[in-house]
């Protein structure tokens, strides 16, 4: 029988950013969400890092920022499995390319889109790695109360996404 272990990966938030974490089947899939960013939100900074799975079995590296190139490649290393996918951005949110992204054909799976702390639970085996899930951010503490909800529709409203 064959043995596996588990393992969390604390990954690197970019300051003032979020990352995106998923998993894709094809080479081509940093060119393409690289399309789909500059396509969707031309002003956003970002730097996507891509594992292949074969082959040379590198990480794949686009972007238009060099540090947030740095930052996806370095928690892709982090990751080492195969076939998985890290988008650091600034200058915009997962919210407005999340779907531009998804909706490429070799996308199989976005496990978050976050600018919480962030652990990826991996299981290792003699082949390789591959994600679990994610333990985005914290617990909850409690229920919303009036004055949340309040704060929240106030909140919405306040950075655009509501009117």
């Amino acid at each position: 029988m064959d043995e596996m272990e588990l393992k969390t990966v604390r990954l690197e938030i970019p300051e003032n950013g979020n990352i995106v974490v998923g998993q894709s089947h094809f080479i081509k899939t940093v060119e393409d969400i690289y399309e789909a960013i500059v396509n969707t939100v031309p002003q956003m900074k970002f730097g996507i890092a891509f594992n292949e799975a074969s082959g040379e079995c590198l990480t794949r590296v686009d972007g238009n920022d060099d540090a947030l190139k740095e930052n996806a490649a370095r928690n892709a290393q982090l990751l080492g499995a195969g076939h998985t996918f890290v988008v650091s951005m600034r200058e915009g949110y997962p919210i407005n390319v999340l779907g531009r992204i998804r909706d490429l054909p070799e996308i199989c799976t976005i496990f978050c889109a976050t600018a919480n702390p962030l652990e990826v639970i991996i299981a290792e085996t003699e082949q390789g790695r591959g994600i679990l899930g994610v333990i985005d951010g914290s617990r909850p503490l409690g229920v919303e109360t009036e004055s949340g909800l309040e704060w929240r529709h106030r909140l919405l409203r306040n950075i655009g996404y509501k009117r």
